[in-house]
C-alpha cells in the first residue's frame, strides 16, 4: 500500500505543477551575487522575501513567467519582495536575444557553469524558490503555469506579511 502512495506521489510530481510547502526548515544556500543593483551575497537580503527564478533562453514557460514577474516586482517590492532571475545558459548572445524580446524589469544573474542551480538542486526549468525574510525556503515551483499566478501571488504576499 505504501509503494502504491508513492508511485502515486511521483506521476503527480512529475507530470504536474510543482508547488511544495516544506515541512522542514531548509536554509536558503548562499552565493553571491553578480549584479551591482544587489548586495553582493543572497544572506545580505535577510529581512526580505526573495523570489529566485532559474531560467534559459531556450524555455518556453521563461517567456510567460517573465511578466508575471515584472508586475510581482513592480507591485510588491515596497513591502520588501527581492525577485532574482538566475540565467543558466553559456552563450551572453542567447541572453540578449531573450530581454530583448522579453524584458525583464527584475535582478539577472547569470550562473553558466550552473553552480546555483546546482546547490538548489534544480526541479526543471523554470524552477522557483520563494525564501522567506529569515533565508528560509518555503516554497518551489517546478515550471510556470498562468494558470497558477493567483496561487503564486498569494505565497508571496503570505510571506510579507509574517
Amino acid at each position: 500500500m505504501r509503494q502504491l502512495r508513492l508511485s502515486t506521489l511521483f506521476f503527480i510530481i512529475s507530470f504536474s505543477p510543482l508547488s511544495l510547502s516544506f515541512a522542514q526548515e531548509m536554509s536558503a544556500p548562499d552565493f553571491a551575487i553578480t549584479n551591482d543593483q544587489l548586495p553582493d551575497k543572497l544572506s545580505a537580503l535577510a529581512g526580505q522575501v526573495v523570489y529566485l527564478d532559474f531560467w534559459a533562453s531556450w524555455c518556453k514557460p521563461c517567456r510567460k513567467s517573465f511578466p508575471w514577474m515584472n508586475r510581482m516586482q513592480q507591485k510588491y517590492a515596497g513591502q520588501g519582495l527581492q525577485i532574482i532571475a538566475i540565467n543558466l545558459d553559456t552563450e551572453e548572445a542567447l541572453v540578449k536575444a531573450f530581454l530583448d524580446k522579453v524584458p525583464a524589469n527584475i535582478a539577472i544573474i547569470h550562473d553558466p557553469a550552473g553552480k546555483i542551480a546546482s546547490d538548489y538542486q534544480l526541479l526543471g526549468m523554470p524552477s522557483s524558490y520563494l525564501i522567506d525574510k529569515k533565508g528560509t525556503i518555503r516554497f518551489a515551483h517546478k515550471g510556470f503555469f498562468t494558470r497558477t499566478e493567483a496561487s503564486y501571488e498569494q505565497e508571496l504576499v503570505l510571506l510579507l506579511n509574517e
